[in-house]
């Protein structure tokens, strides 16, 4: 078995979990996603890719499309059965009232959550826990990390209640042993001021750099000259009400499209055409090639999107999410840098396809992952 002698994770009080204080086995690890989308998921690819790496046993929990991908992914990996938060958007623009009739829901999650975590940990002897946005994975006795990049909550209700939000989304992140943000630490980010706020929680805060499972694929060249790659993504009904967009404005293109619906699992397709292909979901390697292929990406501006088109060097048309603060504020933010172009869902797409060709793609370093398993 390979020597684990690297530090893992932050512990409380400064404390490090190393392999030499676990005789005899490997370190066990659970890694669990929230359920908002596909994106929490995708971007523990890497983190779950980095603990095999280091030999450690790893866990991983989830349901539904979550645990759809993870398990095509790493097939052999154990799995437990952990329920979402569940969270469903509306249909209209008002998704921050609908946030909060969903608030109590929310809060039951994480105190079922934080339930699970204690029994599951008596019952398989985890040693640490990576939680992606997961605000019940804390434990007492072993130390969790909480991965997020949203350390600054927007919001449409001002000033006031984005400080609230932040004091309680810090009040949960500091019952963890650390904090780890997907992004850069300087200046030059992909979050702007969701992941780099005035004040940060107390706990240890490590930039670990933006996570992305993709690899630049030298054996992909781009198809042909406006080729479009649509990547859907998301809670329902939004996804489907993109979807239809797409599907309408394409109806007539002149040229090549692939669309991926983001619907793992699912037995409902969409015919493909001689120009346009659809495809319920693709393997991380087909889904690499194919967006190493196309000549710009039309997307929801999630975070993890915004990670994986920054890593192939892509040039990007993001159509935020109505009504969702955090896409509506990357959307802008790379937009207004000039590294993305910004489309809102009422706007035609053709529009966007001429303006995106003056944007300059934003070229992104090696993640940190490689420092934060470093031995001590």
């Amino acid at each position: 078995m390979k020597q684990q002698n690297f530090k893992i994770i932050y512990a409380s009080k400064g404390k490090y979990l190393q392999s030499d204080e676990i005789e005899h086995r490997k370190l066990r690890i659970l890694v669990a996603p929230l359920d908002w989308g596909l994106g929490h998921a995708t971007r523990c690819i890497p983190i779950i890719s980095e603990l095999l790496t280091e030999g450690c046993e790893v866990w991983l929990a989830g349901e539904g499309a979550q645990e759809q991908l993870l398990k095509q992914e790493f097939p052999d990996l154990p799995f437990l059965s952990l329920k979402g938060y569940r969270v469903r958007y509306s249909g209209s623009s008002a998704m921050a009232w609908n946030m909060l009739r969903q608030s109590s829901k929310i809060i039951k999650a994480i105190r079922d959550e934080h339930a699970w975590l204690k029994e599951k940990v008596e019952e398989r002897g985890f040693d640490a826990v990576i939680s992606d946005n997961r605000y019940g994975l804390y434990h007492d006795k072993i130390p969790c990390v909480f991965i997020t990049h949203q350390l600054t909550i927007k919001t449409h209700f001002g000033k006031w209640a984005q400080k609230l939000l932040k004091a309680k989304n810090y009040k949960y992140i500091n019952r963890f042993a650390a904090c780890w943000v997907p992004d850069y630490e300087g200046a030059n980010n992909l979050a702007g001021d969701l992941s780099h706020p005035d004040k940060k929680p107390i706990v240890p805060v490590r930039y670990i750099g933006p996570l992305s499972r993709f690899d630049i694929a030298v054996d992909s060249p781009i198809r042909s000259s406006g080729h479009l790659l649509f990547i859907l993504s998301g809670p329902e009904p939004q996804r489907t009400m993109f979807e239809d967009k797409i599907v309408s404005d394409i109806a007539h293109y002149n040229g090549s499209a692939t669309v991926v619906r983001g619907l793992p699992g699912s037995a409902n397709i969409i015919p493909s055409t001689n120009t346009i292909r659809f495809y319920n979901h693709l393997p991380v390697h087909e889904l690499n090639r194919e967006m190493s292929r196309a000549s710009y990406i039309i997307s929801r501006s999630g975070y993890s999107t915004v990670m994986d088109i920054t890593k192939l060097q892509k040039k990007a048309v993001f159509v935020p999410t109505p009504g969702q603060t955090e896409q509506e504020y990357l959307a802008n933010y790379h937009h207004a840098n000039g590294w993305h172009y910004r489309c809102l869902q009422n706007e035609y797409l053709s529009n966007a396809f001429n303006e995106v060709l003056k944007c300059k793609a934003l070229l992104m370093a090696e993640n940190n992952l490689n420092k934060v398993f470093l031995p001590e």
